[in-house]
């Protein structure tokens, strides 16, 4: 246990330290402030609720963003490395399959996460600009669901990342990702509208498609509404998990099926 713990760590440390190496973080991190820093010196239309407006194309750009770092850490995990072939010497150290992949997934994951948590710190801090108070408690509920997302976004392109080609993987992963964000909640209410071959599809798509549109409080935090019940919380975050787990473990089929 203490050898597969040393090992994951290293693993988590590696790909965590890599993808900060290549700058991009750093890079999305300048264009969230040359962004968001213009919009907090604006006040649209003269009105005073107008911080609201603001509010909500900054969690829009912190989502966006955030989004698109999940799925390009996780869809280049293993491509990089089979080409280069560097996956060898990996695993003939030994280290399990599962350990590396979950190792990779974690880097990935905590790099996500560590980038989202400065735009949210960002974020807080216009907030609290603003007089509308720095850290609520319906923040911290956006942050925690926001968190859940990503594990879920990792997870998922790192699992087509063992399919597909890195640019079929970034397309159907961003399909996926920002379909179901946008259009999830309402494909029930397309499908009845729909006539019955695309009422099937639009019904298996719902069944398995990861729920990205359940993590969404962005109306909340900008409208400073009332925290979610702590049920609510435990199902989503629930959700989150076994859908993470379900994707991994598809991934680990995969990897273990593929030879390298």
């Amino acid at each position: 246990m203490r050898l597969f713990l040393r090992q994951l760590g290293a693993l988590v440390r590696l790909s965590f330290l890599d993808l900060y190496r290549r700058k991009d973080l750093v890079t999305v991190g300048a264009l969230a402030l040359a962004l968001l820093v213009p919009l907090a010196a604006l006040r649209p239309f003269g009105v005073a609720g107008a911080d609201r407006y603001v509010g909500e194309v900054a969690m829009g750009l912190i989502w966006l963003f955030s989004l698109v770092i999940a799925i390009a850490l996780g869809a280049r995990q293993f491509p990089p490395e089979f080409e280069s072939r560097t996956i060898y010497p990996l695993l003939a150290r030994p280290v399990g399959r599962s350990t590396v992949l979950l190792g990779k997934y974690l880097g990935a994951f905590l790099a996500a996460v560590s980038a989202t948590a400065l735009f949210y710190v960002l974020f807080a801090v216009y907030r609290g600009s603003t007089g509308s108070g720095w850290f609520p408690s319906v923040l911290w509920q956006g942050f925690v669901l926001h968190v859940c997302a990503l594990a879920v976004a990792v997870a998922l392109s790192m699992t087509l990342s063992l399919a597909v080609t890195m640019s079929a993987n970034l397309a159907f992963s961003a399909i996926a990702v920002f379909g179901m964000f946008i259009w999830g909640g309402r494909l029930p209410e397309l499908a009845v509208n729909s006539p019955l071959p695309a009422k099937i599809a639009l019904d298996v798509v719902y069944a398995i498609a990861p729920h990205f549109e359940f993590f969404d409080l962005r109306q909340r935090i900008v409208h400073s509404w009332d925290c979610v019940g702590v049920g609510v919380m435990l199902v989503v975050v629930a959700y989150a998990v076994l859908c993470s787990a379900a994707l991994l473990s598809i991934a680990a089929l995969l990897f273990r099926k593929r030879k390298v």
